[in-house]
């Protein structure tokens, strides 16, 4: 089958390409490798998207997919490894398990957590190194843990932690927070909340089970030594986005994101892309919302447009 329109990723964007591309009359199926949700699912607390007063991510991502499954969308487990255009509306979707055709796509891959480059670092992923505090917080449920990270998802991260964990230690790489104002105005107030500034991590330290037992900084201004013996450390420094697989048919900047402007549009006629894996300022929910939104409307308007 020929869809009309194949959306690869089911975050926010994806789902709100979905349901627009479905109002709009036409055949969709939404492939997602992982979870519904994307990065939005691991987000403890969302307290600024319209309407929603409050909400965890993955409450809200499950309603986003009633949404679209209501309006018809399809939804396939499989990752995507390459999509070509044979022709004008003709695109073929390569993935893990099957292959798949469709006039247009709409890549909403997102991005994956950016990794620190320590020596160790991989090795210890499951033994006390995690990048979703919401996954894995509860394990240090009455312990000192480390949350490296400056921006929202770490002053986001923090605020879930220190609701079970005795004490949190933030390390930044910087001499400032680079999130929103009353997200860092929340942390400094949370009591078993301590932050520490211009320090780099160089190197864990490993018990005899290999599990992690320290992390070791260098303050970057005196060069000092700062020890923390934790069990558990969180890192949210940044995102690398998931565009390896339409790379030749898009242009991508410096930070490996595509390159379009509001109106989705790539290079490639039939090809948009949403959400965070797009080259743009701010990156939130609503954002990719907007995004996904635009993307289906430009995709609709395409399709109708072949001959």
């Amino acid at each position: 089958m020929k869809y009309d329109v194949l959306i690869i990723g089911a975050g926010p964007a994806g789902m709100s390409a979905a349901t627009y591309a479905l109002r709009s009359g036409k055949s969709v199926l939404v492939l997602e490798k992982e979870s519904i949700g994307g990065q939005m699912s691991n987000s403890p607390r969302i307290e600024n998207f319209p309407s929603v007063k409050e909400s965890s991510g993955s409450d809200l991502a499950d309603k986003m997919f009633e949404q679209m499954s209501a309006f018809g969308a399809e939804l396939e487990l499989d990752s995507v490894l390459e999509v070509q255009k044979r022709g004008e509306g003709d695109f073929l979707v390569k993935c893990e398990y099957n292959e798949f055709s469709a006039k247009a796509v709409i890549w909403a891959a997102g991005a994956k957590h950016r990794h620190i480059g320590v020596p160790g670092e991989e090795e210890l992923v499951g033994k006390g190194v995690s990048y979703c505090a919401l996954c894995d917080g509860a394990f240090y449920t009455g312990e000192d843990v480390v949350m490296i990270g400056d921006a929202n998802t770490a002053l986001s991260y923090t605020m879930f932690l220190s609701n079970c964990c005795r004490h949190v230690y933030i390390c930044t790489l910087f001499d400032k927070f680079f999130g929103e104002k009353a997200m860092v105005e929340a942390v400094l107030a949370r009591e078993n909340v301590s932050v520490e500034h211009n320090l780099s991590l160089q190197s864990f330290e490993t018990d005899e089970k290999g599990e992690l037992s320290g992390l070791v900084f260098e303050n970057t201004k005196d060069k000092t030594r700062r020890e923390y013996k934790v069990k558990g450390c969180f890192i949210a420094v940044g995102q690398v986005p998931n565009n390896e697989p339409i790379k030749a048919l898009v242009d991508l900047d410096a930070g490996g994101y595509v390159i379009a402007g509001e109106d989705t549009l790539t290079k490639t006629p039939g090809l948009f892309v949403a959400g965070d894996c797009r080259a743009k300022k701010v990156r939130q929910v609503t954002t990719a919302v907007a995004d996904g939104s635009v993307a289906a409307i430009q995709a609709a308007s395409y399709i109708d447009g072949l001959k």
